[in-house]
């Protein structure tokens, strides 16, 4: 009698943690992607004044004095501007901006900077991170491909997908294939 007891105890327990184990899984999930709440889709004209270049694959735009958005840019990664010892090894020591890091910095500023007209183009999703995912166009052209043109940056598109941007999956793929291998 007092075996059953316990059995049913266990069974009820393990059902308790089976259902909170799930409900965070669940959670998680969610927590990768969210709807952007901002038009997307569309290519949206940003003046070159608003636009702070944090690293080689994100930017800050101030809308106003208290309206910020975070983009991260879609198809592509740069290294990290402070080195990340797990994803790059060879990254300086905390605190130290990496070499890799502040090329790929360098480009985005010098590659903003003298486009006369800057447009961006959102996801319908956000990153984990809750910053707007999407395709930036320095006078017309893909700063995605641009970039890996130039050797700053790897591609994106075979890990993450599209993001409902098939030409310009493509563009980027085109721009990877076409760079030359060191």
């Amino acid at each position: 009698m007092a075996f059953t007891r316990v059995v049913r105890m266990l069974v009820g327990v393990a059902l308790v943690l089976a259902s909170v184990a799930a409900s965070v899984s669940a959670e998680k999930a969610s927590d990768r992607t969210r709807p952007a709440t901002r038009p997307h889709g569309t290519r949206l004209r940003v003046d070159e004044a608003r636009i702070r270049i944090m690293d080689g694959d994100t930017a800050e735009i101030s809308w106003s004095a208290t309206e910020k958005e975070t983009v991260r840019v879609l198809g592509i990664d740069t290294p990290e501007l402070f080195g990340s010892k797990r994803r790059y090894p060879k990254a300086p020591p905390h605190g130290a901006i990496s070499a890799a890091g502040a090329e790929a910095r360098g480009f985005a500023r010098g590659a903003f900077s003298v486009a006369r007209e800057i447009e961006l183009m959102r996801a319908a999703t956000l990153d984990r991170f809750g910053r707007t995912l999407g395709y930036f166009f320095l006078d017309g052209r893909n700063y995605s491909a641009l970039a890996l043109r130039a050797g700053v940056a790897s591609e994106t598109i075979s890990i993450y997908g599209d993001n409902g941007f098939p030409h310009e999956a493509e563009e980027v793929l085109e721009a990877a294939r076409a760079r030359p291998r060191h």
